[in-house]
């Protein structure tokens, strides 16, 4: 049964493990034990926190109060921002007809020509208009998160943020033969020769220039993503190919009364970002959730305002400072992270949020990890070098269900290691909770 209440945290100061009443104090020992002084975990910094979602009440905790890089469980901090400002559906662009023409602004909306969700037919939208301006007057952000790596901006996971993004962001490398191509056709012949050996398509840091090396070059028999480089121009030159019709840049305000168009299903996008851990779309799902609250896109004041207005009461204040986990900046302790749990768990009913959300051994990021013949695990992964957690539900063989984060930072060793021992943990907390 869901409650409503706040949580109720008992501190013990004197134990770096703390202990509950009403729980079994052989099962208690025994989870101590592995996550101990003499455990795998304890040659680097973890942090495991287990809640009782009926009770509302930690069962179990250690270190719950330490901050710990969150990597992509941030992910679940920026559903819960779009679950408590949006709608069921994405707004696709905010627009203001003028005669023949029309002016468009970016809502943040990701979804135009992006494989992994669902598209409208923009054509069909615009076929009324013979011009159509596109104002980034309403942006306030950059295309790069505070504190992403510079040397990802290759690399498909970390596309760069924008208005009305097309594409994903991203360039389409086709890797079926000797000699690469570059799609959208704007980038045709943006594809150069270099000596340098990479054996895949790159891209120059600055510019929308790619290059490989036909010594060195892999044919890879599937297609591969990089990210180009947006701006207001390099939009409506892609929009312009894409529509066949001109898109010119706009510096237009954005006036208050317009019209809206929406857009698709937010399910959809939530499916996706939380099943492949999609920085693309958690990124601009934080952006939409901008322009819902304030009319303008600025990813700093929705997080702000978020954390003023629905998250005041998490004990530990979230160091919270992308949409994506991309950032090493941001920090979450244990206890914040299972706060965000139950507050999701409070809004999404069960069946819903069991979907949306990885299971062991069957779907997303979990599909090869936690198997069991009915999953017990429903959760988001978050992964960077050295740093490994995971953050969701877990359903016990006597029917309780527990919120829970186990957050591990700093080890010297592949996190394969770190999971496997993770599920001895937590199979543990399945059979004996």
């Amino acid at each position: 049964m869901k409650h409503s209440n706040s949580f109720i945290f008992l501190c013990c100061l004197c134990l770096p493990i703390t202990l509950w009443a009403q729980t079994s104090p052989s099962a208690v020992q025994t989870l101590e034990r592995q996550l101990g002084d003499h455990s795998f975990f304890s040659k680097h910094l973890t942090g495991f926190m287990l809640y009782d979602l009926d009770e509302q009440r930690p069962v179990f905790e250690k270190n719950s109060d330490l901050y710990f890089a969150p990597a992509s469980t941030t992910k679940l901090f920026t559903f819960y921002a779009a679950l408590v400002s949006l709608g069921d559906s994405t707004k696709r662009l905010r627009y203001l007809p003028k005669g023949k023409d029309v002016i468009v602004w970016g809502t943040g909306d990701p979804s135009w020509k992006y494989k992994p969700v669902p598209d409208i037919d923009m054509k069909d939208f615009f076929s009324d208009y013979e011009n159509i301006y596109f104002s980034d007057s309403n942006w306030e952000d950059t295309p790069y998160g505070y504190g992403w790596q510079w040397d990802d901006y290759y690399y498909s996971y970390a596309a760069e943020r924008s208005p009305l993004p097309i594409y994903g962001n991203l360039a389409t490398v086709t890797n079926q033969q000797r000699s690469p191509t570059v799609t959208p056709p704007l980038f045709a012949n943006a594809l150069a020769i270099t000596t340098k050996a990479i054996k895949d398509v790159e891209r120059d840091f600055r510019s929308n220039r790619f290059y490989y090396n036909p010594n060195t070059y892999v044919i890879r028999g599937r297609d591969s993503k990089v990210p180009f480089v947006t701006s207001t121009e390099t939009f409506a030159l892609l929009a312009s190919q894409e529509l066949e019709k001109d898109v010119i840049p706009s510096k237009d305000p954005l006036p208050e009364r317009h019209f809206i168009l929406k857009g698709i299903p937010l399910d959809s996008l939530y499916l996706e970002m939380l099943h492949e851990s999609d920085n693309f779309l958690a990124e601009h799902l934080l952006l939409m959730v901008a322009d819902e609250l304030f009319g303008k896109l600025n990813a700093e004041e929705a997080i702000d305002f978020v954390t003023k207005n629905y998250l005041s009461d998490i004990e530990d204040e979230p160091i919270w400072l992308d949409g994506s986990g991309l950032s090493r900046y941001n920090l979450f302790t244990p206890r914040s992270m299972v706060s965000i749990a139950e507050k999701i768990y409070q809004i999404v009913p069960d069946t819903t949020l069991f979907r949306l959300l990885p299971q062991g051994g069957k779907t997303g990021t979990l599909k090869n990890a936690y198997h069991a013949p009915t999953p017990y695990i429903f959760a988001k992964t978050g992964t960077i070098s050295n740093n490994h957690s995971l953050v969701g539900y877990i359903k016990t063989k006597k029917g309780k269900l527990y919120a829970f984060a186990f957050m591990n930072n700093n080890y010297p060793y592949k996190a394969r290691q770190v999971i496997k021992e993770m599920e001895k943990v937590l199979l543990y907390v399945r059979d004996n909770f």
